[in-house]
């Protein structure tokens, strides 16, 4: 069966800032902020969740379903998806507006700052989850706010499990809409600042919000992740990289291998441990897009 991925397809615009940002920005004049970063390098990739999570899928061996919407400007990401063998149904392209944009700033730290111009995004809604589409496990993703509210209705009402993905998208809700989508979801997955900013919203703990479906899952980066099923916590040990060049998409990467062990029915400690193996293989790599397996996934 496929995985559904519904989330942004969007163009990266990467730079690197080769300072720190703290030595950067002065704490007790963030009222002022007015600041400059000299980037020697910009490169442009493929990128948006959607798009980077269906890319792990895909190169995991599962069959991703990506549902998006892009502009005008998105034929190349049209070809490059029909290229990889990934599916494109359900796809949407708009005449009158832009593909998503993402402005990503990387410091030596791999601290980053980013902009994003959600485009043809905000029209993400108009895709809809129907009983004839044929997933196994679905996953919201950053999206268009609507699109994200529809979906998790749309997922519950057609009977595929999914996974919540709030990310970057967590902003624009308040605590009641989190908390819903907690309780319309099987599973949650989020980076250990989302997980914090999760838990101040919703007003529930990690230990809770377990309770409340299948597993949470809170990546801690180089730290490995945070496993909660049923209000226990268990910590699953990170894969060290060959080297860390750029974390942009290690997040997706990471999602990818847990839907992929999802669909087939694996632990969710089982999911995180090649999900922590993905991630190390794309933060070893340039891009959120341009990674390959060093592995092979057990039967």
């Amino acid at each position: 069966m496929a995985v559904l991925i519904c989330g942004s397809v969007a163009f990266d615009t990467i730079m690197t800032f080769e300072g720190r940002f703290a030595e950067q920005i002065l704490p007790e004049q963030l009222h002022i902020l007015n600041v400059s970063f000299f980037v020697p390098t910009l490169r442009r990739d493929f990128g948006g969740c959607a798009g980077n999570i269906a890319y792990a899928v895909k190169l995991l061996g599962g069959e991703p379903l990506p549902m998006a919407v892009i502009g005008h400007d998105g034929a190349d990401y049209i070809e490059r998806m029909k290229g990889q063998n990934i599916s494109t149904q359900y796809v949407t392209q708009l005449d009158d507006m832009h593909t998503a944009q993402c402005m990503i700033i990387t410091d030596r730290d791999n601290n980053q700052i980013n902009g994003f111009h959600p485009g043809a995004m905000t029209l993400a809604h108009q895709n809809k989850i129907t009983a004839d589409i044929k997933a196994s496990v679905g996953i919201i993703s950053p999206d268009g706010r609507d699109a994200m509210l529809e979906h998790a209705e749309q997922f519950k009402a057609v009977g595929i499990p999914f996974v919540f993905d709030p990310g970057q998208a967590m902003p624009m809700f308040n605590g009641e809409e989190l908390r819903h989508f907690i309780e319309l979801a099987d599973w949650v997955t989020v980076n250990d600042y989302e997980g914090k900013m999760l838990c101040e919203r919703t007003g529930w703990t990690e230990a809770e919000i377990s309770r409340k479906v299948r597993g949470l899952v809170v990546t801690l980066g180089g730290e490995g992740c945070e496993v909660w099923e049923n209000g226990e916590k268990q910590l699953i040990a990170p894969v060290t990289a060959k080297e860390v060049v750029d974390p942009t998409g290690c997040g997706d990467a990471w999602r990818g291998a847990l839907l992929v062990g999802l669909e087939r029915g694996w632990t969710l400690a089982q999911c995180a441990e090649i999900g922590n193996r993905v991630g190390a293989l794309k933060i070893a790599q340039r891009g959120p897009q341009n990674y390959t397996l060093d592995f092979t996934l057990p039967a």
